[in-house]
């Protein structure tokens, strides 16, 4: 038998005293890794790609976060602040592909994390990666279908007689709630369907972009073109943050959507070839994204007109919207529109199908509340249901906070990359600062000696990102202008350390981290840097959340 991945866990198991048969290299994988496995493996190496992909969803994304770019620097900061967060997200990537390649599981960043540190905070920190992951994942289900609703509202202005309808908070809520409920009915359905779903989502996102480069130049009246001098070079500031700064913050609109790439890792359990798939999935996705995104945003700067206030202000309430708009027309911009809301969809069902896998992981090592009610799959569906219903009322009551004004609805964008980047950061950071207890072994996919620099760049660059996002959006604010990331953020992320140190029951008593699911497996009997740990009976022995 073969060790395919270059983790360990050589020992033979015939040495062990048994026979063990797996039906796939994959199985054998997740074996080592401490678990049985419980998905249908229906994703293909390309479908793989196209969950991290979709989720990105680069034109829809752009559409939904533009307004962050435009007022922090006009033309300049869409074109140069994309381009250069891409080539730090891509440092990101490369150093997450790394620890996917090595250990191929659903549970991706708290497994690691809980692997790869020291025995003293192995279960701390693998606790809050847990948590930052999952306040991660549900917040970005929360600001794609915000975005989503966001762009379906447009699309009834844009329709309107003269633009002259414009939404209430709620109504655009009570459609936020509709997409996020049918997009849990959507991911409520098998495996082998949701797999299928991802090919169609990666042509429509890879033909919307193609059509917006090639029909902005052609439709755009004169008067919007601009110079190449103020495409590239022209710098507006609407918010009033310093110009260094103000370009810092129209960062959001790259780092938030080329983010979320890690839902490969939360399919792990789902694909074929996991090991090489997902983190060639990983780097594929930021890359094809910083390119094709450059490339559009070079497209929108040539095109856009110069009057930024105008964009910004508009009635329409989409910057996106008004440039096309000015190019395309009214019947143009409906029929673009259109293809770009069913994108925008698509990308929420994937992230919340990513989401739904990362609950699932925690949920089955006994880490979040009702655990036992979460982890439980679906005999008809072979899916778990229940975490995909919990992450949607999540992502529900979460979106509650658009209620609280513009700022909070912001927040709600810069919550997602924050706890992201919280839950990127500990473990490519852990696998270099505990380098002495780890003995990480690397899988298919490894940067050699590069791995240390890429990630002390990643590290730095997320550090840096995650500060500069919880600044509120003007620098003379107040309660309504207020920029919610911190309170959120750091409420749950107090809320799960408080809840880990309580008395008696907190997890400090029963976590563990990882719980295997492979009962008498010789996989738990190698040594090495991803073995597992903790009961081997579903949930840890202590836990209150265990039957």
């Amino acid at each position: 038998m073969s060790d395919t991945t270059g983790l360990t866990g050589n020992d033979d198991p015939q040495s062990l005293g048994r026979q063990v048969v797996f039906v796939s290299p994959d199985e054998e994988i997740l074996a080592r890794l401490g678990y049985m496995q419980e998905f249908k493996r229906a994703f293909s190496a390309f479908e793989v790609f196209g969950v991290s992909f979709s989720i990105i969803g680069l034109f829809p994304s752009i559409v939904s976060v533009l307004i962050y770019a435009v007022p922090n620097g006009g033309p300049s900061a869409m074109v140069w602040g994309w381009f250069v967060s891409s080539l730090f997200i891509l440092c990101i990537g490369i150093s997450m592909a790394e620890l996917a390649s090595a250990a191929p599981t659903s549970g991706g960043l708290y497994f690691w994390t809980h692997s790869l540190s020291s025995p003293r905070y192995k279960n701390v920190l693998a606790w809050v990666v847990g948590y930052a992951n999952t306040l991660g994942s549900i917040s970005g289900v929360a600001s794609i279908d915000w975005g989503a609703a966001v762009q379906i509202m447009a699309a009834v202005t844009i329709g309107s007689p003269g633009q002259s309808f414009t939404p209430t908070n709620g109504q655009t809520f009570a459609v936020y709630v509709a997409v996020v409920f049918s997009h849990a009915l959507l991911c409520s359905l098998g495996t082998t369907v949701l797999a299928r779903l991802q090919n169609v989502y990666v042509v429509l996102n890879i033909a919307l972009c193609l059509a917006v480069i090639i029909a902005v130049p052609v439709a755009t009246p004169k008067e919007f073109h601009n110079s190449a001098s103020y495409a590239l070079g022209n710098f507006t500031n609407l918010n009033g943050w310093p110009n260094g700064y103000a370009f810092i913050l129209s960062f959001l609109s790259p780092v938030w959507t080329i983010c979320s790439f890690d839902s490969s890792v939360h399919i792990s359990e789902e694909a074929t070839n996991a090991a090489t798939a997902v983190p060639w999935a990983i780097v594929g996705a930021i890359g094809i994204s910083g390119i094709l995104g450059t490339a559009i945003l070079i497209v929108l700067s040539f095109f856009m007109g110069t009057n930024m206030n105008v964009i910004v202000n508009d009635p329409i309430g989409q910057p996106m919207a008004v440039i096309l708009f000015n190019s395309l027309g009214r019947k143009g911009t409906i029929a673009l529109w259109a293809f770009i809301v069913i994108a925008q969809y698509m990308m929420g069902s994937s992230m919340l199908l990513a989401a739904s896998r990362q609950s699932f992981a925690f949920s089955r090592d006994g880490a979040l509340p009702f655990s036992r009610y979460l982890y439980p799959m679906n005999s008809y569906t072979g899916t778990p249901v229940n975490t995909v219903w919990f992450t949607a009322t999540c992502a529900v009551l979460l979106g509650l906070l658009t209620f609280a004004g513009p700022a909070a609805i912001s927040a709600i964008f810069s919550v997602s990359v924050v706890g992201a980047y919280v839950a990127y950061s500990i473990p490519i950071s852990a696998r270099f600062v505990f380098e002495s207890t780890n003995n990480f072994q690397p899988g298919p996919f490894s940067l050699g000696r590069w791995g240390r620099p890429v990630a002390i760049i990643a590290v730095s660059f997320m550090s840096f990102i995650s500060v500069a996002l919880l600044f509120p959006t003007t620098p003379h604010t107040n309660a309504s202008h207020m920029n919610y990331s911190v309170v959120v953020t750091g409420g749950v992320l107090l809320g799960s350390l408080l809840w880990y140190f309580f008395p008696k029951y907190g997890g400090v008593h029963w976590f563990r981290g990882p719980v295997p699911t492979i009962v008498e497996s010789w996989a738990l009997q190698a040594p090495g840097a991803f073995s597992p740990s903790g009961s081997r009976h579903g949930l840890p022995s202590g836990s209150p959340l265990r039957q």
